[in-house]
């Protein structure tokens, strides 16, 4: 009877392995563990670093960017900027196509009062580490005047920068910065579409096809059109204390959710359909351009490799009991 139980346990064992689906490429979140990073508002997948986020906190803290592991949520660096003033309400992070980091210092909790805001700029380090950097410090104002952001997004194609509006009850706007950022003069960001959203955060895909924009409690997608953002709806967004921040992986084919307070979670989100980017789309791994989580088109007919490799071993498991059974019924 024990050799009935060892094979028919070793049956259970392989089939589960085969059949049991692999991970999704969706990745995992992660959680930070940096005490010194309290206020994540702003969040930015690394194109130099694989599986690096680059974060902030909100204020108080001084000229500071942090480099944290997408795996272990473990702080790996933390740059100190030099060459600026003091940051003032630091509410975004973005990755530009010149290999350089714009920092938003953008905040505006009076309302809309500053007649000025800055963004920083400066190179991705090659290396992580501690250390400190040398920024470019830009002033920008708005056309129609002073306006409250956390949302700022550099176009990974162009290089223009974007600004997206905070207002409660909707009336925000997405403003559109002159093509080239100066330090001469004053960079003056132009409304460029209605927002119907209280923005928290925003992000270009890699291919710059998809933009995302986040409030605390809902998310919308856009296709980027000749400059321009047409509406997709509503995207997922998991259940945080402060929805602050959002990104997109590497991929392009999931949302990185970050929230404000001490050990912040960061949640992904898997895309699909038209949701996603261009160039995910078109990932002939994919087959149907989904991320096959929830992808339509595939054959129903079409059975996964996977299941037909753990019937096979099913199959053979079977085979492997019956014979056990016909020995002890022999020996019987």
């Amino acid at each position: 009877m024990r050799s009935l139980l060892c094979a028919a346990g070793a049956a259970g064992i392989l089939w589960s392995a085969a059949v049991v689906p692999a991970a999704a490429d969706e990745p995992d979140g992660f959680t930070i563990s940096d005490p010194r990073i309290t206020e994540s508002s702003g969040l930015a997948a690394s194109r130099t670093h694989p599986g690096i986020y680059w974060t902030h906190n909100d204020s108080d803290d001084g000229p500071y960017i942090y480099a944290v592991d997408g795996k272990s949520g473990r702080t790996v660096a933390r740059v100190t900027l030099r060459g600026i003033g003091d940051p003032r309400d630091v509410e975004a992070i973005s990755v530009g196509p010149d290999g350089n980091l714009y920092v938003g210092d953008i905040g505006d909790n009076l309302g809309g009062s500053w007649n000025h805001v800055w963004i920083y700029r400066f190179p991705e380090p090659k290396r992580l580490g501690d250390t400190t950097v040398t920024a470019t410090q830009f002033d920008v104002k708005y056309a129609d005047g002073p306006r409250d952001a956390e949302a700022m997004m550099v176009h990974p194609k162009t290089g223009r920068v974007y600004l997206a509006s905070k207002k409660q009850g909707g009336g925000g706007a997405l403003y559109e910065g002159p093509r080239r950022l100066t330090t001469s003069g004053v960079n003056t960001f132009r409304k460029a579409a209605p927002v119907d959203l209280w923005v928290t955060d925003g992000a270009f895909s890699p291919d710059g096809s998809r933009l995302v924009l986040r409030s605390y409690f809902g998310s919308r997608i856009y296709r980027w059109q000749d400059g321009r953002p047409k509406d997709l709806g509503s995207v997922g967004v998991p259940v945080q204390q402060q929805g602050e921040s959002v990104t997109f992986t590497p991929d392009g084919r999931t949302l990185m959710y970050g929230s404000e307070g001490a050990g912040s979670a960061v949640e992904p989100v898997g895309l699909s359909d038209e949701q996603l980017p261009d160039a995910a789309g078109d990932d002939p791994a994919n087959g149907d351009g989904t991320n096959g989580k929830d992808g339509k088109g595939s054959s129903d007919t079409e059975l996964d490799p996977a299941f037909i490799k753990g019937a096979m071993v099913l199959a053979l498991a079977t085979g492997l009991v019956v014979a056990v059974r016909r020995m002890l019924r022999r020996r019987d």
